[in-house]
């Protein structure tokens, strides 16, 4: 079975992001990464090469029955957009989804162009959910 490419590792988050050539995107990143360490109260940690990640859980895959630890929320500054990962999925969190404003959706995934485009307040509240919802979770494993 093959490994997983996107594994915790210890390359430097602030490296990372100093390498965001456009200068709009780097303080979106700037500012949503201070919005999940002030809701999650951990440091944020590199995932693979392009992928920050605060948390993590153990999950089972009810199709494979693989498991492994992922991050619960996350961010990457991708050449398109800012691409916000919520664990275990968008879909859980429909009715501020809804409220959020400009953006586009896909598994686990918020895709924002700019955060101009969204309601901080709400995107707060929508981190602030996640991060409880699976620190609700702990140790336990979560079916995906």
């Amino acid at each position: 079975m093959a490994e997983l490419k996107t594994k915790k590792n210890d390359a430097s988050v602030t490296a990372f992001l100093n390498t965001v050539e456009e200068e709009n995107k780097r303080k979106d990143c700037d500012t949503v990464l201070k919005l999940m360490k002030q809701v999650s109260k951990e440091e944020p940690t590199m995932w693979g090469d392009s992928i920050i990640g605060f948390g993590t859980y153990h999950y089972q895959s009810e199709r494979t029955s693989r498991g492994g630890e992922w991050f619960i929320m996350g961010l990457s500054p991708r050449k398109q957009n800012l691409t916000l990962y919520f664990m275990p999925g968008v879909n859980m969190y429909k009715e501020l989804v809804a409220k959020l404003g400009k953006f586009k959706t896909g598994g686990s995934c918020l895709y924002i162009n700019k955060l101009a485009d969204v309601d901080m307040k709400i995107l707060k509240e929508l981190i602030t959910a996640v991060y409880k919802k699976m620190n609700a979770a702990g140790n336990k494993k979560l079916k995906q």
